[in-house]
């Protein structure tokens, strides 16, 4: 078991939220806001300048438990809704020990 782990920018909450909705692999999701500063320097086209002047940006984190072997699955559908462009925001993965319902 895997937790796939996203952070994207506000914008794209609504698009990301259609998509994961329609992936059969995916149970469910948790959306949290989030807000992000970095040191280097990127284009990012969706930053605002209310962005660009206060130094973070609001963001988006996504959790989503995924079984190992939907990781690659999921990971290309995102990807394929920036239609091959960067900037959608970053992501990684990590081990799940234990799970379940409390």
């Amino acid at each position: 078991m895997k937790v796939f782990i996203m952070i994207v920018h506000k914008n794209f909450q609504q698009d990301l939220a259609d998509l994961l909705r329609s992936l059969t692999q995916i149970q469910g999701f948790t959306f949290s806001h989030v807000e992000g500063h970095g040191v280097q320097e990127v284009h990012d086209t969706f930053l605002s300048a209310r962005d660009k002047v206060v130094g973070y940006v609001p963001r988006i984190r996504v959790d989503i438990l995924l079984d190992d072997s939907h990781v690659d699955t999921v990971l290309e559908s995102v990807r394929a809704m920036s239609k091959g462009g960067s900037g959608l925001g970053i992501f990684w993965v990590n081990d799940v020990q234990h799970s379940g319902r409390l």
